[in-house]
């Protein structure tokens, strides 16, 4: 756990404040504002207001510290996991796995449910929007296996982007093949984006399909023998390498 500068010691949007309390993202914080249940010094919350730090604010009629403890953790996902707080379905979440006593963090991104591997949940804002905004381009590779073969033509079409929905394409990425066989080819994927279902839709563009997918890789940051299903925190020097990526 790492306490950021010790207090919030800069004027931030409401929602960014929240977020880095680890009550809910940026865009839930958002959904709180607009519920009514933030009050700054007494007087309801709205979009885009601003935070000092001799201001008093509320949720649910509970008063906020400004201090912000930071957590981070790395679990390596299991398939049969949604990378949400809470599920509507009633399906397993990812804070299924967290240990007891960690705090309000929430997933960075999301891995399918059916998707294994890496995936860091936190409650530091700045970080969860570095790691996933697409102007930043942080690279995560993927482990990726598919039925049969795939020719060199077919995979310089994935690497130059294509259209995985009406209107939508990919960015260049790099895809190189690690083992093949008439049965099963697999390989590592490198996006700087995180489209939903991305990699899939890329393949069945192609006409191929994905029996196994795993994160592997966000920038040079790996699962370093951590099991499925585990999860472990961040060590400092990680926490350092992500933030500047």
């Amino acid at each position: 756990m790492i306490e950021k500068n010790g207090a919030i010691g800069i004027k931030m949007r409401i929602n960014k404040f929240l977020a880095e309390q680890g009550i809910a993202s940026r865009r839930g914080s958002d959904v709180l504002v607009a519920e009514g249940r933030v009050k700054i010094n007494g007087k309801t919350a709205v979009a885009g207001d601003n935070v000092e730090p001799s201001d008093v604010v509320e949720l649910d009629g509970k008063i906020l510290s400004h201090k912000v403890k930071y957590e981070y953790y790395l679990l390596n996902k299991p398939k049969g996991y949604v990378c949400t707080v809470s599920d509507e379905k009633d399906r397993k979440t990812v804070m299924d796995l967290l240990p007891e006593g960690a705090g309000r963090v929430y997933p960075v991104g999301r891995l399918d449910y059916e998707t294994e591997g890496m995936l860091i949940l936190t409650n530091d804002g700045d970080l969860a929007y570095r790691l996933t905004a697409p102007q930043n381009e942080i690279p995560k590779t993927y482990l990726v296996r598919i039925e049969g073969t795939v020719t060199v033509s077919e995979l310089n079409r994935l690497r130059a982007g294509v259209e995985i929905e009406r209107g939508v394409m990919t960015k260049k990425c790099k895809i190189n093949v690690i083992e093949t066989d008439k049965k099963y080819t697999k390989l590592h994927v490198i996006l700087t984006e995180g489209k939903n279902r991305e990699i899939r839709k890329m393949f069945e563009v192609i006409g191929k399909h994905i029996d196994f997918l795993k994160r592997i890789k966000i920038g040079e940051l790996t699962l370093s023998g951590l099991d499925r299903g585990k999860v472990r925190k961040l060590s400092p020097e990680e926490i350092y390498y992500l933030q500047n990526l």
